[in-house]
């Protein structure tokens, strides 16, 4: 990795923790390892869906078997 200071002089001080946060953004962008399947998305997992209690049986269950009530 090569920074370079285009404008200003920057103390070693300030450039030791310009290195650093940008160490630790490379190193966050990297934390999952090589080969690892991506995480999913929420909208995507079943437990969003069944998150709610299904009707009870009834006489007119069958009336709310897909609208929401």
């Amino acid at each position: 990795m090569t920074i370079k200071v285009v404008r200003g002089n920057p103390t070693p001080e300030e450039l030791a923790a310009a290195l650093a946060v940008v160490r630790a953004r490379a190193a966050a962008a990297t934390d999952t390892p090589p080969g690892a399947p991506a995480p999913r998305d929420s909208w995507s997992d079943p437990s969003r869906i069944a998150s709610h209690r299904l009707p009870q049986p009834g006489p007119t269950a069958w009336g709310r078997t897909y609208w929401p009530g």
